[in-house]
């Protein structure tokens, strides 16, 4: 195949046959790339599994078996493989939530590449989304789902589910444990009294709203009535005054007796036209009174409904689960609802210099209707099976298929993280009022990470994995969401919505 240039085009060009074998064999090619795709693409799909489940409160991805389980309150609900990121730019372990939803979303770092239902876990880029799964690591840095899984899952979620990312196959199992707040009231209960008192309230204000325009409208048209009768009044007082000049005037017998009758009744009419205007005049005072009666009770509806309203919103937001984190190394805990700040504490932890460890424990859901919730653990360890711990598997507790088999026992090395806590009883108190289905407690021996900020959960990244998805990244501040991090710590200035680059 011999190109010729073309000095005047500046460009390389091929004979029309070289042109016509070149795309043939790029038309062979990509056939077979097509077929191969194909091919991974069904046995992708034919590898996600689903059952009948509720919202999905938990997911977790398996860096060492390349998978992604997800859970509801009850158990597992979907589980599929994943791709996570390739060598030198590895998706970080530890701990995230969903924090922004995008179904068309097209990145700004790697050539306008398509991402669609891009789920986000951090503002420098990391994120769930469907992409092609080549059977190993090979994003840089985002986690990879099948195409439908993640239309599926990105329709289930909300902004707020908790995304774990374990160096190896773990599992969420049940724990008990005094330090786990009980949720005292059922908030549940409480907040659908308070929504439909604002509903009233809301009907009320309306009511008053529309019974004060409707007094409006009738003081208009009875203002009306008396500007009509007031004209009427002043032209029947000038025809009586014509007739009075009449009667003075004529001569006549006949005549001034004509001018007399026609005097009496314009008199009469006067007279009937004056008390015609004094009851209106007397109705549009009475409708006046009741107007400014209506627009009285219409502004206390309108602040009701609005106090009520308040309350609602208040009282929902107090369904809105909480997340309480506690790290060692800053000696800190940390609570955030709708990820704001909430309160911020120095705590106490037992054997300092002793790691905890890193573990998720999240409230399920209420027993018996009222009073506790019940909680979930993970626990994250290193992907060094000699690392490994209660709730973790082993390789022979996998299935043939590779799939992760839950651990169905209590984690003690969690309870035991539990019992080095020294949490205030007012603190604790007021954390359990807070607590309802969904609320997570987080205890780690890292510091919060820099990811963490406005608009965002607590991030947390295990220190001794590797991070290259977010090392190579540009980060994002904190915000204004003013943490005490570590002076080890980079502090970021730009602000999260800005110059993003995934």
């Amino acid at each position: 195949m011999t190109p010729w240039f073309n000095p005047k085009r500046n460009q390389m060009s091929f004979a029309p046959t070289h042109i016509a074998t070149m795309g043939l064999a790029a038309f062979i090619t990509a056939s077979s790339f097509v077929l191969a795709a194909s091919s991974r693409d069904e046995a992708t799909v034919a590898s996600i599994e689903s059952n009948t489940g509720g919202e999905p409160i938990m997911a977790i991805i398996s860096l060492s078996s390349q998978r992604i389980a997800v859970y509801d309150s009850h158990g597992l609900i979907l589980r599929a493989p994943v791709s996570s990121g390739q060598r030198g730019r590895e998706t970080p372990a530890g701990i995230f939530s969903v924090i922004e939803k995008e179904a068309e979303h097209y990145s700004n770092l790697y050539d306008d590449a398509y991402m669609p239902n891009m789920m986000r876990l951090t503002w420098s880029g990391i994120a769930l989304h469907g992409g092609r799964l080549p059977g190993h690591p090979a994003s840089h840095g985002c986690i990879r789902l099948p195409y439908d899984f993640a239309e599926r899952l990105f329709d289930a979620t909300k902004v707020g589910m908790r995304v774990i990312v374990a160096p190896t196959d773990v599992a969420p199992v049940p724990i008990m444990h005094p330090l786990l707040f009980p949720s005292k009231t059922d908030k549940a209960v409480i907040a659908a009294a308070r929504a439909a008192e604002a509903d009233s309230a809301a009907r009320k204000a309306d009511e008053a709203r529309l019974a004060a325009a409707a007094a409006s409208r009738e003081v208009a048209r009875t203002t009306a009535s008396v500007r009509a009768a007031r004209n009427l009044k002043l032209s029947a007082e000038a025809q009586l005054a014509t007739a009075q000049l009449a009667v003075a005037y004529v001569a006549s017998a006949e005549a001034k007796e004509q001018a007399e009758d026609a005097k009496a009744k314009a008199a009469a009419r006067f007279a009937e036209l004056e008390a015609q205007l004094s009851g209106a005049e007397s109705e549009l005072q009475a409708k006046l009174s009741k107007v400014a009666l209506a627009r009285e009770a219409a502004v206390a509806a309108e602040a009701a409904r609005a106090a009520a309203a308040e309350e609602a919103r208040k009282t929902a937001l107090d369904l809105e689960p909480v997340s309480i984190f506690i790290s060692r190394k800053a000696q800190r805990l940390y609570v955030r609802r709708t990820f704001r700040p909430v309160l911020e504490i120095p705590v106490t932890i037992r054997d300092l210099d002793v790691p905890v460890g890193t573990h998720v424990f999240t409230a399920l859901e209420r027993t018996a209707g009222y009073g506790d919730v019940k909680w979930s653990v993970v626990s994250l360890v290193g992907g060094h099976p000699e690392g490994r711990t209660a709730g973790v598997l082993r390789p022979e507790q996998r299935l043939r298929d590779g799939h992760a088999e839950q651990v169905l026992t209590d984690p003690p090395n969690a309870k035991a993280a539990l019992d080095r806590l020294v949490i205030p009883q007012d603190t604790f108190d007021q954390i359990a009022a807070m607590v309802s289905p969904r609320s997570s407690l987080i205890i780690s021996d890292e510091a919060l990470s820099p990811e963490t900020g406005r608009g965002t959960e607590f991030v947390v990244l295990m220190s001794d994995e590797p991070q290259g998805g977010v090392n190579f990244r540009r980060h994002q501040p904190r915000n204004g969401d003013r943490y005490d991090f570590p002076g080890d710590r980079l502090f970021y200035r730009r602000a999260p919505f800005v110059g993003r680059d995934w």
